[in-house]
């Protein structure tokens, strides 16, 4: 029996790459986008495999509702929420509805089809979640040097790597697995959407992305950087988050009472 992936964000970049891939390995696919003609044309293209479509909007209500109701309903072995916007630009001139749809598509999507996937996950006793996040992430404590502004798509990154670190542990000995993947650059159509030109900036390629992606599932990290080669440097984040998060006291810090 052909295992099942769904995949969102799948028409084009990270997500079509995942796509292709899992279709070359052998797994059926239900492969959400915006747009039903290319979704036709990647199920075209794999008569291989069995691929059903969903042409969902993740930034609304009806678009999430419907993309949840498949990951409720379908024994899913693997779920890439990868769907992606990013409307780079300070808060301040951030519109409300630009803003509206980050934390849609970045926050409120994957949290929801997560909500919706996981309780057949865990009655099968298997299944493996991935959420695509990005360095950006990591990059809160930059100064105001670092460009371009996107305090919004930064924040909305760090939940998702919390988020999956915090729902790993919960679901352990479960036999659901959930990680999180930090690209770097990676060479789509993402930037030059946003209206920036990163061409001669140096890009890791999607296939490369996807290959870190599934070798990282292999080795069974959490937190899965495909372009970091010194794993330590992530393992001191992690350490230095746990040592704070140790180091509260109800006695409140010497530098915040009264002279």
């Amino acid at each position: 029996m052909s295992s099942l992936a769904l995949v969102t964000g799948a028409t084009s970049g990270i997500g079509l790459a995942f796509a292709e891939r899992l279709a070359a390995d052998g797994h059926d696919l239900i492969v959400v986008g915006r747009t039903q003609d290319k979704l036709d044309a990647f199920a075209d293209a794999h008569p291989h495999v069995k691929v059903r479509t969903v042409a969902a909007d993740l930034s609304t209500p009806q678009g999430i509702d419907a993309v949840a109701a498949y990951c409720a309903d379908e024994p899913l072995d693997l779920l890439i929420n990868n769907a992606g916007v990013a409307h780079y630009m300070p808060l301040a001139d951030l519109p409300a509805g630009k803003a509206r749809e980050i934390v849609n598509v970045k926050v409120l999507a994957p949290t929801l089809l997560m909500n919706a996937a996981v309780g057949g996950m865990q009655e099968r006793g298997k299944g493996t979640i991935v959420n695509i996040a990005g360095m950006i992430a990591f990059s809160g404590p930059a100064g105001p040097e670092v460009m371009p502004r996107r305090a919004v798509y930064a924040g909305t990154l760090a939940h998702l790597v919390t988020m999956s670190q915090t729902l790993a542990a919960e679901l352990e000995g479960t036999g659901v697995t959930v990680h999180v993947v930090c690209p770097g650059i990676v060479a789509t159509n993402f930037h030059a959407a946003q209206g920036i030109d990163a061409s001669a900036i140096p890009r890791m390629s999607t296939d490369d992305f996807v290959t870190g992606t599934l070798r990282g599932l292999e080795l069974g990290e959490v937190v899965i950087a495909p372009g970091i080669e010194d794993r330590t440097l992530l393992h001191a984040v992690f350490q230095a988050d746990l040592a704070a998060f140790a180091g509260q006291s109800p006695t409140l810090a010497t530098r915040y009472q009264s002279n």
